[in-house]
């Protein structure tokens, strides 16, 4: 019996893998509508949705008030009755980690705070005012001059929920510091507890997952020339660095500073690995202790070693930084974000990745994008969507805001079923499979590299990005390769110099010859000719040269499964070599129609194309 004639199996996975948009709750709400929208989108195709509070909520709808969490549980109720899942979000607006100015309301000594530097004359001593703290005098290294580095409020602020007057200008309520766990902690007990308070009888039934959104240092619109940073944050630099950085504080403004680019990297790391002790592992922990999943995105596209933290790991596709037929699908820090949550959740022993898709691409969006912006994401391993986003409203300049509305408001929405219904196929594809791959990338917590894994991707060298804390942590290191979880990786890539201690436990590796370094000065040719020699593919294509074509190969129920994809403008035509034989079938995501697959035939894959190879044993 073919998988597609099991029940719950690719013909029609359960609801669980269906994609889950950000519903944009903007306009004054009322029961009627909810229980409408939510029926409309069950008709089609769509099983869950996000609760997004958004900006236009009439002001007698604010942030965690009984109005707003009343409408929630009508929204929760309806989900619950037709079978549905809904995932809260714990912020209103973004970034998240405020309560929408909640937490510096409640205390100001909590509000959003950085450094700042000041040049000073002679034997001059720096004047404070009463909010200021002194982190330290420095002499520059170059010129000799000295600095006065304090910490501040930073007086930056988060997007708000409501307009002023008929908008499109909106409330700016006061950003928090989430470098201090005691503001973390009131954020948490404002918002996390309060949903408890509430829902709890449908966490982990109806209720998922909380999501958590782009968390920022600074957030947004905060005094020039500021640098992320809160009292206290040197210390934990230090111990994060394993060096004492004071000296090192200036680089931080002065581009003349000796290795300045280098000390800011070093800087930015150490922060967001602070920033995962005092925000996303108290969430984590949270939802852990809830039997909730912890879900969202970090502010970085390619912050891999946050992804640590959430049960969910993800990431977003927004503002048209990744594109079709633009160097942006391969190039650069954005073009790294699904590789980035797919890598987290294998290596992790997650279940689930997410990606929040199509946000702000504007209204100039069209359906063929957005079918190849899901399929981007799919055959890198993504199996949870959030399209951003569907409009509770459109009117007035609520249609402007971050647009498109990519549901119910847009053109396409009477062929939607098609592709939500290809998406949660895809989604139960790349969920509990186990992933065929032998290669690595190696990346730091904070930056993953982009260059090998374009050469790979254009040559059909799959691969996954391994953050270096693995390798002295959990991963186990031989002359045959690298073994984590259910992957055992036979080559590993890096770029640039890892931190000493990956070194170390990277020696039986490059011993073996299994460590390749790729550089500016290395050929496309020679790395996948190493590839070959240590990690021979177990999937071949004919011919040999197809830039466009990415393929994934996943192991589900006991058959093989490969997803292929045609990246390009140009349709494509090849035959799929394998090393083992077996009954081929064509599985069509948008139908889930199969049909029988010569071993010799030719595949065809039209503009955007995608479809998956299935190889019974």
């Amino acid at each position: 019996m073919g998988i597609e004639h099991v029940a719950g199996g690719w013909q029609d996975p359960p609801r669980e893998f269906s994609v889950m948009p950000f519903w944009f709750w903007n306009d004054a709400l009322s029961e009627e509508e909810i229980v409408r929208q939510i029926a409309d989108f069950r008709s089609h195709g769509v099983y869950g949705f996000v609760i997004h509070p958004r900006v236009g909520l009439p002001r007698d709808t604010g942030w965690m008030s009984d109005r707003l969490l009343h409408f929630q549980e009508v929204a929760i109720g309806e989900a619950e009755r037709h079978g549905m899942y809904v995932v809260l979000y714990d912020e209103g607006m973004y970034p998240s980690g405020s309560s929408s100015g909640q937490v510096v309301a409640e205390n100001p000594a909590f509000a959003c705070r950085g450094l700042a530097c000041r040049e000073l004359t002679g034997d001059e001593k720096p004047a404070l005012s009463e909010d200021e703290r002194l982190v330290a005098v420095v002499r520059r290294e170059t010129g000799g001059g000295r600095v006065a580095i304090v910490d501040r409020a930073s007086g930056s602020h988060i997007r708000g929920l409501h307009y002023i007057g008929e908008g499109p200008k909106e409330d700016q309520p006061p950003a928090a510091d989430i470098l201090n766990p005691e503001a973390v902690r009131a954020f948490i007990r404002l918002v996390y507890d309060r949903f408890a308070e509430r829902f709890s009888r449908h966490f982990g039934k109806t209720i998922r997952a909380i999501f958590t959104d782009e968390p920022s240092l600074l957030a947004r619109g905060g005094t020039k020339g500021m640098r992320p940073g809160t009292t206290g944050i040197l210390a934990h630099v230090n111990r994060i660095l394993g060096y004492n950085f004071e000296p090192h504080l200036p680089a931080l403004w002065f581009d003349d500073e000796p290795a300045a680019e280098r000390r800011r990297a070093d800087y930015t790391r150490a922060l967001n690995l602070r920033l995962e002790e005092t925000y996303y592992a108290l969430l984590y922990d949270w939802c852990e202790s809830h039997g909730l999943a912890l879900t969202g995105h970090p502010h970085r596209p390619d912050a891999i070693g946050a992804l640590r933290y959430f049960h969910v790991p993800g990431q977003d596709l927004v503002w048209r930084w990744v594109l079709p037929n633009t160097p942006s699908a391969l190039e650069g820090a954005e073009s790294t974000q699904a590789k980035c949550s797919s890598s987290a959740m294998i290596h992790l022993g997650r279940r689930r990745n997410a990606n929040e898709c199509c946000g702000a691409y504007g209204h100039e969006l069209t359906w063929d994008e957005m079918i190849w912006l899901a399929r981007w994401c799919f055959v890198r391993g993504v199996n949870q969507l959030h399209p951003h986003a569907f409009y509770y409203s459109v009117r007035g300049p609520r249609r402007e805001e971050r647009p498109p509305d990519v549901g119910p408001n847009s053109p396409w929405w009477d062929c939607y079923r098609v592709h939500a219904d290809a998406c949660r196929r895809l989604s139960w594809l790349n969920t509990d499979a186990r992933h065929v791959c032998s290669i690595a990338i190696l990346g730091r917590s904070d930056r993953l590299p982009w260059a090998a894994a374009k050469v790979c991707s254009r040559h059909q060298r799959d691969f996954n990005y391994l953050e270096e804390r693995h390798l002295f942590e959990d991963a186990r290191t031989d002359e045959q390769g690298i073994r984590l979880g259910e992957m055992h990786y036979r080559a590993l890539i890096y770029e640039e110099e890892p931190d000493p201690r990956t070194i170390e436990a990277l020696e039986p590796l490059a011993n073996a010859g299994r460590l390749i370094r790729f550089h500016e000065g290395v050929s496309e040719n020679s790395l996948i000719a190493r590839l070959d020699a240590l990690a021979p593919p177990r999937a071949r294509v004919e011919p040999a040269s197809q830039p466009d074509l990415r393929i994934r190969h996943v192991v589900k129920w006991d058959a093989d499964h490969f997803i292929l994809f045609n990246e390009g403008e140009t349709p494509i035509e090849f035959r799929l070599r394998l090393d083992w034989k077996g009954a081929r079938d064509l599985l069509d995501p948008e139908t889930g129609i199969e049909r029988p697959l010569a071993a010799d035939a030719t595949i065809r894959l039209d503009r955007y194309g995608l479809t998956v190879v299935r190889v019974t044993p």
